[in-house]
């Protein structure tokens, strides 16, 4: 029996929890949906696994496309345009890519972690760069508005170099995958799912964010200006995203079919793409955004450095716990 076969076999009280489970987040969901109404709320994101559980939430009919509405997007500096403009209400986007927004004026908080990158975010190569020095006047690819920029200064920083020893591309994410294939790089700062695809390819994994531990949090960032409006809205979405976390957890067989599609993936890869994933839970949620949520003021202090933003713009209210379900 596979690993991901004896997961599905559960004893009895993970049944029980598992029952409990859904008709909990069930029943608070359905008490919001009673609550009036308005326009839909928006919400941009790209690919990515840890962002996945709210498209497998509206494929489950957990959420109503009159309540929500999630525009595809085709990379994160796309959700973050959008976001910026004023065309979405909210963006799936890591914490660095948040401050990018509050940098540009945009009065922004983040209502909901969703994971913590732990090998998910990597440096891929060809296999005869044998070490990070050995990156010096290579041709490296990376989408240097997103993520890429932030694993790009941690990966200078060890290997001694400065931006200008390489030959730097931009490259959005729905690029790698062509760029690696056409050997137009000798190495690329990428993301699940397109990481393990250039891997299956021969590319070797030369660094990768278990080296920098708990400094990539991806977000869901919504403008502040009209959190309000759309409350009854966020809070459904965001306990339909710990519903179907749920169901990945405890069914990963069927949930893994479900979510292969939009990842582009066999079934039996799924968990691949999320062994580099820390998927916090609803408890570390209250536990991270509530106030004065100094761990995350903290790291967002340290990631502004890196980015060039003036420190003093992150404040208490950049992190919201309001519209996580209630205990």
């Amino acid at each position: 029996m596979s690993a991901i076969e004896q997961s599905c076999v559960l004893p009895e009280r993970r049944r029980f929890l598992k029952a409990a489970s859904a008709v909990y987040f069930a029943s608070w969901i359905s008490g919001l949906n009673g609550c009036g109404a308005s326009d839909p709320l928006k919400i941009a994101s790209h690919v990515w696994p840890g962002y996945e559980f709210l498209f497998l939430a509206r494929s489950m009919g957990w959420l109503k496309p009159e309540d929500t509405i999630l525009l595809e997007t085709k990379n994160a500096s796309e959700s973050l345009e959008h976001l910026v403009s004023g065309n979405v209400h909210g963006a799936a986007l890591t914490l660095d890519e948040t401050l990018r927004v509050l940098q540009q004026g945009v009065p922004i908080c983040v209502v909901l972690l969703f994971d913590v990158s732990s090998g998910a975010d990597a440096l891929l190569v060809k296999p005869e760069i044998k070490s990070l020095a050995d990156l010096k006047g290579a041709r490296i690819g990376v989408e240097t508005t997103a993520v890429g920029a932030l694993m790009l200064n941690k990966i200078l920083a060890k290997a001694g170099l400065l931006s200008s020893d390489l030959d730097l591309v931009h490259v959005s994410i729905d690029d790698h995958l062509r760029s690696w294939q056409n050997h137009d790089l000798d190495a690329l700062i990428t993301y699940e799912p397109t990481a393990t695809k250039i891997e299956q390819s021969g590319a070797v994994r030369l660094f990768d964010s278990r080296e920098i531990p708990n400094t990539i949090f991806d977000v869901l960032a919504v403008r502040r200006d009209v959190v309000q409006q759309y409350k009854r809205q966020l809070q459904t979405l965001i306990a339909s995203h710990f519903r179907a976390q749920w169901a990945w957890r405890t069914n990963p067989i069927d949930t893994a079919y479900r979510l292969a599609k939009r990842l582009d993936a066999q079934a039996g890869d799924i968990q691949l793409l999320f062994r580099g994933l820390q998927l916090p839970d609803l408890v570390y949620n209250r536990h991270m955004l509530g106030g004065p949520a100094s761990d995350l003021i903290a790291l967002s202090k340290e990631v502004s450095a890196l980015i060039d933003m003036n420190p003093s713009l992150i404040s208490a209210d950049l992190f919201d716990a309001a519209y996580l379900p209630k205990s």
